[in-house]
């Protein structure tokens, strides 16, 4: 079995949780190799010196598992090239929250399991992000979490519609509106008035981010849905598309924004048995009576 993992260099401090696994793992006879999740981006960042790094790329082709350490942004990030190679990914929680993250720092020991296949998988659902400027792709990603629209600094509110197979459901000024994935229930749509839906199910969640319109609701649509969220004209106002949080595109009057949920899925691993409401009672401290 070879396992790649991959720290977050900002949140794994001298990497002492990735290096706690790496001996963990090798104890039990699996191979493992060393990667960092993204290009370094100045100084600051110091490495023992014993550490070597393969490239992500080249090492996930022939990877059993990625492991992650990190919060669930480091996770959203490693998505993509894992799911190319149709790699499963644990996640290690050093961040705040960490909803997709399977084990805690304090858990590592548990990782010898995975020698012995003592693990098991979830698939999620991911959304293709497509936008069309008249009748043409100008942008293309993959979305795990959501795709955000979200208004500029400047513009006051943004006016949408939001289409399901090209019938408009619902329009408003906001400051935006959050496409998620089940998965992506628990994040920004959440704090925007979103539904919490499973993860494991297939749905397209729609939540506008401060309508000014009381009638501006979220939506939960199948997972058959074309779903479009059209630009009106917006002069003088900007609006961005984010997907999982990554680098923003601008949008321009009349853009439409498409989704629609993809043939590719994530595997994530699971370890614990924990259930997604005992997550949800422990990351969002929630008591039971």
């Amino acid at each position: 079995m070879k396992v790649v993992l991959s720290p977050n260099p900002y949140r794994d401090r001298g990497l002492k949780a990735a290096q706690a696994a790496d001996k963990i793992l090798r104890n039990v006879g699996v191979q493992t190799v060393m990667c960092l999740p993204f290009a370094l981006e100045g100084n600051g960042v110091e490495f023992p010196k014993h550490i070597h790094f393969d490239d992500m790329e080249a090492e996930l082709k022939s990877a059993d598992m990625l492991i992650c350490f990190g919060g669930d942004g480091t996770i959203l990030h490693a998505a993509k090239s894992a799911n190319a190679c149709h790699v499963p990914i644990l996640g290690v929680n050093l961040g705040s929250v960490g909803f997709m993250a399977e084990l805690e720092q304090s858990e590592l020991s548990l990782l010898s399991r995975l020698a012995a296949g003592k693990y098991t998988l979830e698939a999620r659902v991911m959304l293709d992000v497509v936008v069309r400027r008249e009748g043409k792709v100008v942008y293309t990603d993959l979305a795990l979490n959501d795709a955000v629209v979200a208004k500029g600094a400047i513009a006051r509110v943004v006016d949408l519609e939001v289409y399901g197979d090209n019938v408009l459901i619902t329009s408003f000024s906001s400051d935006g509106v959050v496409v998620s994935t089940p998965t992506g229930s628990t994040a920004y749509s959440m704090s925007a008035g979103g539904p919490i839906v499973e993860p494991t199910a297939e749905n397209i969640i729609v939540t506008p981010i401060c309508p000014h319109a009381l009638s501006a609701r979220s939506f939960v649509l199948g997972r058959e849905r074309l779903v479009s969220v059209k630009m009106g004209k917006m002069a003088r106002k900007t609006a961005y598309l984010s997907v999982d949080g990554g680098k923003a595109f601008k949008l321009i009057g009349g853009d439409a924004v498409e989704l629609r949920v993809s043939h590719d899925k994530t595997n994530l691993v699971h370890l614990t048995g924990r259930t997604f409401y005992e997550i949800l009672s422990q990351k969002l401290g929630r008591h039971n009576p």
